[in-house]
């Protein structure tokens, strides 16, 4: 059996109460539909994630974003703040 030390070396992501949720997919459904350049704080990254919204699915819960010639899949649950550039 496989003891646990307490030290989790991955912090856990923020929890975020329905409201909060919803008003994030808000904004990126409005990003989205005004073709806009956002960025995007992503938990567990140093960089701001910077394009266009180009499709929310709502299947697998990815955001896609279109920036720098490359498209890039970024997990909802991973967003925590939304951006106009």
């Amino acid at each position: 059996m496989a003891r646990s030390t307490g030290k989790n070396p991955i912090p856990k992501r923020p929890t975020r109460d329905e409201f909060e949720l919803e008003e994030l997919g808000n904004q990126l459904i409005e990003a989205m539909n005004e073709e806009a350049e956002v960025s995007l704080q992503v938990w567990g990254e140093n960089e701001l994630v910077v394009g266009r919204i180009t499709f929310l699915d709502s299947r697998t819960k990815l955001v896609h974003l279109e920036g720098s010639g490359a498209l890039r899949k970024v997990p909802f649950l991973d967003i925590m703040v939304v951006n106009y550039v």
